[in-house]
Formats: C-alpha cells, structure tokens, sequence
C-alpha cells in the first residue's frame, strides 16, 4: 500500500486492531445494547502514536509546559512556537497532537506570526485514557483567556467542530479556518460504528447514550449548528477525496456561515490536506488579508 493509498483509509481502519473490529461486529449482532456500550468506550479512547519525522522541529523548538484546565481539572500540553505578539491558535484533530498542524505553523513563524497549540486532553503528551469534544472547547476556552485574543484560530477536524462551538459561545478572534470538518455529530457516530463492523442501530444507541449520559443532544455541537452564530470571516478547506469527513459537511457548513469562503482540493485526503503547499498558502494569504 502507498502512501496515497493509506492516507485515504479513515484512522479508525488504520488504528483499530482487527480482533477489536471483529468484537464489534459479533457484538452487533448478538446485543446491539451491549455493541453500543463497547463502542461508546472506543469511541472516547484516542489513539496515540510515534511522533511522524515531519513534526519533530516544532516540536523540538517550541516551547512547552503542562496546564490544568481550571473548569474540569483536566490536563492538557501547551505548545508555544515562535515570538511574534501576533498570535494564532491552532487546534488538532481527534488521536492528534500540538504539533499536528506543524507545516502550517512554520509558514505562519516565516510570515511573522507566532502559533499556540495544545494536546487535548488524553491526546498526545497530556495524560488521561478517555477524551471528547468539550475537553477541546474547554481547552480552547482556556487558551483564549490565556493568550487571546488570537489574530486568527485553525481547527482540523474535530478541532474545527470544537473551533465553531467556541466562538459561538463567545471566542473572540479575528477570522477562522476550519479544515476537513464534520457537520453531524449522528453522522460521526454511524461512520464509527461502520468502521467497527457495527450497523446503524447500534450507532444510534451509542449517540442516544452519550445525549444521556451527558445531558445534551450531541446533535446541537454540529458544525452547521455552531455556524449559524458565526459572524467572522471563515475560511473552510477540504478535499474532495477525504474518507474520513465527507465533502457535503463543507458545503453544509459554508451555507451556514455568515461570511466564509470554501477552498475545496483534491487528491490530498482527511489529513495529507495539513501539508500541501498551496493550501498552507491559502490559509496564510486569507489570515493576512
């Protein structure tokens, strides 16, 4: 398999051991109620990994250090790369890390800016076993109060989801880029459950779980939702061939937005996107326009 060819495999097919696929699958046969409980675990257990090779100077050069989110008393890691008073959040994906988006942060060090980044919660560096989304908007909160307002914040993924929740509920930045991200909270939950050998009727349980569990519709944490509140000005990147989020969450999303603009690529999958040159360029020119 090339390396074109891995990169569109969504991450659960790529991390997920077979035996634990195979789990699934009988479950979901025998005991949807019992299939959706066990999924529902796997479900807030990220993935971590080797750092890749083209990670390790921002992670080498960036300075940082542990803080505890005061609302949850979870931990996250902080990344701070570079010196410029113009500062930008950066915010990963699900099983990612700080310096997830480090391509786009060295271009913008180059463009005179400095970056913040973060590991959420159980991702990374941070310690724990189990994470979701509002440990990310939480995290978000954190570093706005600590070092916002930010010239500009880019979320990947399930960041950008977190991303347009924030500034919903009041992050103040001046503009947003959101790549590769999902509208339906549901629709996460069924491609999951899918990738586990599990059908419908079992994602639907687990979601159904979690708006219990929680006491909250996890629906109303949807891109589309959050950006119907968005006003600033809105970049939204995503590539025609990423498996992991479809290509109509970007266009749902954009329909939404008040103000935004959709760069759409192709060939460059869910998450070879956060390298390729003319999008880091597209991002930077949108920021310093």
């Amino acid at each position: 398999m090339n390396k074109k060819q891995k990169d569109q495999i969504p991450v659960q097919r790529l991390l997920v051991p077979n035996y634990i696929r195979y789990t699934g699958n009988v479950l979901s046969k025998l005991s949807p109620f019992v299939a959706s409980r066990f999924a529902g675990q796997l479900f807030l257990t990220p993935f971590k990994y080797k750092l890749p090779e083209r990670e390790k100077n921002m992670d080498e050069l960036s300075k940082q250090y542990r803080a505890e989110i005061p609302k949850t008393s979870r931990e996250i890691v902080v990344y701070e790369y570079g010196e410029s008073k113009k500062k930008i959040l950066l915010v990963h994906g699900w099983s990612g890390r700080g310096t997830q988006l480090a391509k786009i942060a060295e271009t913008l060090k180059a463009e005179g800016y400095s970056t913040i980044s973060f590991d959420a919660p159980a991702h990374g560096k941070a310690p724990g076993r189990k994470s979701m989304m509002l440990d990310f908007i939480d995290s978000i909160q954190f570093l706005d109060e600590k070092y916002g307002p930010f010239e500009a914040v880019i979320g990947h993924s399930l960041g950008g989801m977190a991303t347009l929740r924030a500034v919903k509920e009041g992050l103040n930045t001046k503009k947003l880029v959101i790549i590769g991200t999902a509208n339906s909270i549901t629709h996460i939950t069924r491609e999951f459950a899918q990738n586990l050998k599990m059908n419908r009727k079992v994602a639907d349980k687990m979601k159904a779980h979690f708006d219990k569990k929680f006491d909250i519709d996890m629906d109303s944490y949807s891109g589309a939702i959050s950006a119907k509140e968005v006003k600033i000005p809105t970049l939204v990147v995503h590539d025609e061939n990423d498996v992991d989020v479809e290509i109509s969450s970007a266009y749902d999303i954009h329909e939404a937005l008040e103000n935004s603009e959709l760069f759409i690529t192709k060939g460059l999958g869910h998450r070879r996107i956060l390298g390729d040159s003319k999008v880091i360029n597209k991002i930077t020119t949108f920021i310093a326009v």
